[in-house]
């Protein structure tokens, strides 16, 4: 799914407008396979891991099927949002969480536009 995120991405200007000036590298974690994604003035490209030392701002982390349930076209209430899975401890922010709150929009739109696909 996180694969294809640049092709959904990048192809949609109303969720690239929100990141137009985003130039950082954060990583999400799906279950143990974790995904670089690198945002360059809202586009964006995605790197496989696994990795040793690869510097990123921030970390979202939550297993396969907190995911899964988050990527359903239509979530089930507290699965359709990310503060929804962290406040069912489904979810975990780490590293530079000023970065993530600045961008927390184009964040968002990025990870749920899989529903869409």
């Amino acid at each position: 799914m996180i694969d294809k995120l640049p092709e959904i991405v990048n192809g949609n200007p109303a969720i690239t407008r929100w990141g137009r000036r985003m130039n950082e590298t954060f990583m999400v974690e799906v279950g143990e396979q974790q995904y670089l994604l690198k945002v360059n003035d809202g586009l964006l490209s995605v790197e496989k891991g696994p990795f040793v030392m690869r510097p990123w701002k921030f970390a979202i982390r939550a297993s396969r099927e907190s995911w899964e349930k988050f990527w359903q076209k239509t979530p089930a209430p507290g699965w359709h949002d990310l503060f929804g899975l962290l406040r069912r401890g489904e979810l975990k922010f780490e590293g530079d969480q000023r970065v993530l709150m600045a961008y927390l929009l184009y964040v968002k739109l990025v990870l749920a536009a899989p529903r869409n696909a």
